[in-house]
């Protein structure tokens, strides 16, 4: 079973080495202000404070007086991110109190960085423990931390899972799990159902597979204002009839990274109880191949009454995530926040670290900007291209799912799903990729969150919380 809670702090600061952590330019002064057996030692271990390098200060019998943690220059800063999660993992055995006169936003990136170096993915093999811990820094806000690394971790669970042990059945599992450890309610439509209720496209695409297909609806908080978060969760992507070659198929367990993404959101907004009335949104399929399989050339008659033609079966996300977005701009919430492994074309403009979203709200956007900033979650906004309009109209239906020609592929599969969003004034689409390709600090390779911490910074000022 996924335990998303795992990554703590230390309970006590009892007997915590004390750790100093500064840039290349501190380093002198620091020195200077220290006994010349420090200076002396210090200088011996050939420690300059770069990027990611430690230094342990002896106090005699084994005991370790202090330890020094280098950031590196400004330009590494500037480029770096969680570099306190390579301090960590070189740390010996212990407990760390951090001694820091560092801004608020550079602790709090500090203390997330610690306890996501903990991180691993342990459901089917061990890995080494990391046995360093760290003490809150003073400062910072505990339980706000500990429930951004819960959410995070969730989200790298969900992702890294395979499909084998993450179908649609299972996703609904997780769903139920988080609904039912934070008193928020769920529904469920499945199958056949999913055509009695109107929502035709999740059905299509996801007939074909063994597990049916469902609509996954939570819904928490009864004050404040309207949030719906809506996540493609296709657990896997054949490509179906339009299947995909070995190589593109090989991460395609990922393909329900918006879904496991708003879930690690979902869970930092009700682990910190913000006030406001959160619903989310999960289509979840897998796009398979069999006899019912729908086909190329098919025209589709979405939730909303458009109609879809399919020129692509391996454009299927935006299938199912247009129904389920219709579904949220029924009820208008004050912000819709869409959330999908849609595009290749994304990761080509952008490539895996960097969020790119779209919205015509000018103040979201600007907010999401700061917190971005703020939480080094990054983040680039695109647009929503209304000249690109006429390329997702085939003519004989009101939609293309997938334009010919190539340009411009995840700005057209954006204003394909805002079609499906008339009536709500503030709408966002992200287009994540869910996954990092090579380990990097805080972040081992594998399912990764991208754009929720970002989000989170943004909801205070762009709901007025």
């Amino acid at each position: 079973m996924l335990n998303h809670t795992r990554l703590k702090f230390a309970d006590t600061s009892d007997d915590a080495v004390r750790l100093l952590a500064f840039g290349v330019d501190a380093l002198d002064d620091w020195l200077e202000s220290q006994p010349q057996d420090v200076q002396v030692w210090v200088k011996a271990q050939g420690f300059k404070a770069a990027e990611g390098t430690t230094c342990i200060i002896p106090a005699g019998g084994g005991v370790i007086s202090m330890a020094l943690a280098g950031l590196g220059d400004a330009q590494s800063r500037a480029r770096g991110r969680f570099t306190m999660a390579l301090i960590a993992a070189k740390l010996p055995a212990g407990t760390y109190q951090l001694v820091s006169d560092h801004a608020a936003d550079d602790l709090e990136e500090h203390a997330l960085g610690w306890l996501l170096s903990q991180y691993a993915f342990e459901t089917y093999r061990a890995q080494p423990p990391h046995s360093a811990r760290l003490v809150c820094p003073d400062g910072v806000d505990k339980d706000r931390i500990e429930a951004i690394a819960a959410g995070e971790t969730l989200t790298r669970d969900l992702i890294n899972t395979p499909a084998s042990d993450m179908g649609p059945n299972d996703l609904e599992g997780a769903a139920r799990t988080l609904a039912k450890a934070h008193g928020a309610a769920i529904t469920v439509v499945t199958g056949d159902d999913l055509l009695a209720q109107n929502f035709p496209m999740i059905h299509t695409v996801g007939r074909a597979s063994a597990t049916p297909p469902r609509l996954i609806d939570m819904t928490w908080g009864d004050e404040g204002p309207t949030l719906a978060l809506v996540g493609k969760g296709v657990c896997f992507d054949t490509g179906g009839l339009n299947i995909k070659p070995a190589a593109s198929m090989g991460l395609m367990k990922k393909d329900m990274g918006g879904a496991a993404t708003v879930l690690g959101l979902a869970h930092m907004i009700m682990a910190l109880g913000l006030k406001l009335k959160l619903r989310v949104l999960i289509p979840a399929v897998e796009n398979a191949i069999d006899g019912s399989a729908y086909r190329p050339q098919d025209i589709l008659t979405s939730r909303k009454g458009l109609t879809v033609e399919i020129n692509n079966t391996d454009a299927e996300g935006r299938l199912v995530l247009a129904d389920a977005l219709a579904l949220a701009d029924e009820t208008p919430p004050d912000l819709m926040i869409c959330m999908a492994t849609l595009t290749g074309a994304a990761r080509v403009a952008v490539g895996p670290d960097i969020s790119p979203f779209f919205t015509g709200d000018a103040a979201f956007a600007d907010a999401l900007r700061t917190g971005a900033r703020q939480v080094r979650d990054p983040v680039w906004e695109l647009p929503f291209h209304d000249p690109y309009e006429p390329l997702i109209e085939p003519g004989i239906a009101d939609l293309d799912n997938a334009p010919k020609g190539g340009f411009a592929g995840t700005i057209t599969a954006a204003l394909f799903l805002r079609r499906f969003v008339s009536n709500t004034a503030r709408f966002a689409h992200f287009d994540v990729y869910g996954w990092q390709p090579v380990a990097a600090p805080g972040r081992p390779k594998g399912g990764v969150g991208m754009g929720a911490r970002a989000i989170l910074a943004a909801l205070p000022k762009a709901m007025n919380l």
